[in-house]
């Protein structure tokens, strides 16, 4: 989990015009800047929730404590303005690819329960012929998570358990750091991110190879933010709590997702199974840029192991068949589905995901799986974003009270190209046109993310006075780490190199000198962010820096950067 993730997710349902986005971010004459502001760009005041019921000394409920009724609001959109948007789509889309160069996108949009809207733009995997279609299965990355909650409210309806069980009841293994959140973290604190994990937990052990369930009996090592109290988009706390959801429907997740979701609404073309993607002949490879608006297909991406959050594969045309359930409150073609009452927790604020930045702007709130948010006319959005750093960017937006949705697939890596597509029709759909540079805007926005995802030490700079390295033998040999697991350093053709991962499966990283004890290796995976550090311990009695070839002794421990983030990634020789 990285800092882009964090933020597109947090950018899947903008304010869709000018004036709620300057509302919701706060901003004066200052003008659109900086990462403070984008990340309250989804920043939207809930209205007041339901009175207390309690008795009035009549032994009647207070009539100022009742709940007030439901206002008969009026939509703002009609077919003619939604239409008029639709005549533009097609130009918003080739515009982003124009732009960009990203190979394919595809776009889908629902309006009163109806597809109005399903098409595909350029190709599959760059340098080929392959278009894409409305058919096309893209890697949804994080748009996994609202998909994963629609399935959760199907378990909750059926009574297989509450939102407000504990986890621990149905998954008898789970377990983090506190004992007292072990025993009562529920269903509903972990698909809102609130069971104090930090953002990221557990996603570099994804990184190097680790399973699904090596990754989750090990999150009890990763230290806690407070408990209902904070909220730390975390990954793999979700895919806890989506698979308690699982173990008390006593169906693997994948199968439970399918059985009670996909195939009842005939999206035949989604899985949580990654074999499933690879298997499908219609299928959007993941892109990075080379420079000069070109793109590569250069990695594969493996979910499984956080498949509720991440893992899911699907079609904008599937994907709109979920949209029109979504909008019609658990209903498909007349059947219902889910519960309505189970579905419509998901869609209701659970925690604040960060404080007004100033007093003129709004807050912006998390619900199970879905950004939720109000606009300047008090109507729900509801929104998600996905991004896979290897490749793959998504965003899906509704506006339930117009009965309007939106979602947009890409295999690029992400630069904030769905969320403006998606919001540059919303904000059409209600003003004619664009009151935002919404392409503008969120390019600049991943642009600072970038920066920010650089590493802290750059060791691609020779530093101004090199200390020399000790012989071979003082770092060779095996390391033992409880999280991690082992990580031997050995040998090879006279260059050093460490092997760390999952037995069986280990990568090898081939490390460079860079300075007195410390080498450096590439950063792998979706987290990678380039050179990072393996620093060696100089041994007791050794003063720092004193490191000369030849010198007796072995490390007794070495500490490499990119993986302690958390305070994990110190390695003891065994």
């Amino acid at each position: 989990m990285n800092q882009r993730e964090s933020i597109a997710m947090r950018i899947g349902s903008l304010p869709s015009d000018r004036r709620s986005l300057l509302r919701a971010v706060g901003v004066g004459a200052a003008g659109i800047a900086g990462m403070p502001l984008l990340a309250a760009c989804t920043t939207q005041s809930a209205p007041a929730g339901a009175g207390s019921s309690d008795p009035g000394a009549s032994g009647t409920p207070s009539a100022s404590l009742l709940p007030a009724p439901e206002p008969q609001v009026k939509p703002l959109l009609d077919q003619q303005k939604v239409n008029d948007a639709l005549a533009k789509l097609d130009g918003t889309v080739q515009s982003a690819m124009d732009s960009t160069g990203v190979p394919g996108i595809a776009v889908a949009v629902v309006y009163r329960d109806q597809v109005v809207y399903a098409k595909g733009f350029g190709v599959r995997e760059s340098g080929r012929p392959e278009t894409v279609d409305a058919e096309t299965v893209f890697q949804l990355a994080s748009v996994s998570k609202p998909l994963a909650s629609t399935v959760a409210a199907v378990a909750v309806g059926r009574k297989a358990l509450s939102w407000t069980e504990p986890v621990i009841n149905h998954t008898p293994g789970f377990a983090l750091k506190d004992p007292y959140v072990t025993r009562n973290a529920t269903v509903a604190d972990l698909l809102s991110h609130q069971g104090g994990l930090h953002t990221g937990a557990g996603d570099l052990l994804e990184d190097l190879g680790f399973d699904q369930a090596y990754i989750l009996s090990h999150l009890d090592q990763e230290p806690l933010d407070s408990f209902r109290a904070s909220y730390n988009y975390s990954n793999f706390g979700y895919t806890a709590g989506a698979k308690a959801v699982a173990d008390a429907m006593k169906t693997p997740w994948a199968d439970l997702a399918e059985d009670v979701l996909f195939k009842p609404l005939g999206m035949s073309s989604t899985s949580y199974r990654h074999a499933d993607y690879q298997k499908a002949s219609n299928r959007a490879l993941i892109h990075v840029p080379a420079g000069n608006k070109t793109w590569v297909a250069k990695y594969s991406r493996d979910a499984d192991a956080e498949a509720p959050a991440g893992g899911a594969s699907s079609s904008v045309r599937d994907l709109a068949l979920w949209i029109r359930l979504q909008l019609a409150n658990g209903s498909f073609e007349g059947q219902g589905v889910i519960d309505p009452e189970a579905l419509g927790v998901t869609h209701v604020p659970h925690v604040v995901n960060g404080p007004p930045p100033t007093p003129a702007a709004r807050t912006r709130f998390y619900g199970l799986g879905w950004n939720v948010s109000y606009d300047a006319q008090a109507r729900l959005s509801l929104g998600h974003s996905g991004a896979f750093n290897l490749g793959a960017a998504t965003a899906v937006s509704l506006l339930p009270g117009e009965q309007l949705g939106i979602v947009a697939l890409t295999n690029g890596r992400p630069q904030g190209i769905p969320e403006a597509i998606c919001a540059t029709f919303l904000d059409t759909a209600q003003n004619g046109a664009p009151t935002v540079d919404w392409f503008g805007f969120t390019a600049g926005a991943f642009q600072k993310i970038d920066e920010a995802e650089k590493p802290k030490v750059d060791y691609s700079q020779t530093p101004p006075r090199v200390e020399p390295a000790r012989g071979n033998d003082f770092y060779v040999g095996s390391y033992a780490n409880s999280y991690y697991g082992p990580l031997k350093v050995a040998v090879e053709n006279g260059a050093l190199s460490m092997e760390l991962g999952p037995a069986g499966r280990t990568t090898k990283f081939p490390l460079k000198h860079f300075d007195g004890d410390t080498f450096s290796f590439e950063s792998i995976g979706e987290n990678g962010n380039g050179l990072a550090g393996a620093i060696f311990a100089a041994g007791a009695g050794a003063a720092p820096g004193a490191a000369a070839p030849g010198a007796g002794g072995t490390a007794p421990n070495v500490r490499l950067d990119f993986y302690d983030q958390t305070g994990l990634g110190t390695f003891t020789r065994g």
